[in-house]
């Protein structure tokens, strides 16, 4: 919650992507931090590096502000919890922003 360490974007877009993993739980969190004109938007991915229909960057909401733990919210109502168990990537994209942490929660 102090914000140690942070993935950063400056005013140049920027991207991360996890390494393939499993989760279990509903929902995704992240804490995060941007500037009035900065943004966060996540892409969940197949483990082959392909986005998965409904929770592509079309379909998410762009996070902007400050929050310790804001759930991501895919606009078609996707549903997190019809992914769990399988091989996924998160592709977070960044612009004038710090990512802190994410989190899967029930």
């Amino acid at each position: 919650t102090d914000g140690f360490v942070s993935v950063h974007a400056g005013a140049e877009q920027g991207e991360m992507i996890t390494r393939p993993l499993r989760f279990t739980g509903r929902k995704l969190l992240v804490n995060y931090s941007t500037s009035a004109g900065g943004s966060l938007q996540v892409e969940i991915q197949n483990g082959n590096g392909k986005p998965i229909p409904g929770f592509s960057l079309t379909d998410v909401e762009r996070l902007v502000g400050d929050s310790i733990e804001q759930r991501v919210e895919w606009s078609n109502s996707s549903k997190l919890a019809s992914l769990v168990g399988q091989t996924v990537r998160l592709r977070f994209i960044l612009q004038d922003a710090d990512l802190y942490a994410i989190q899967f929660r029930n």
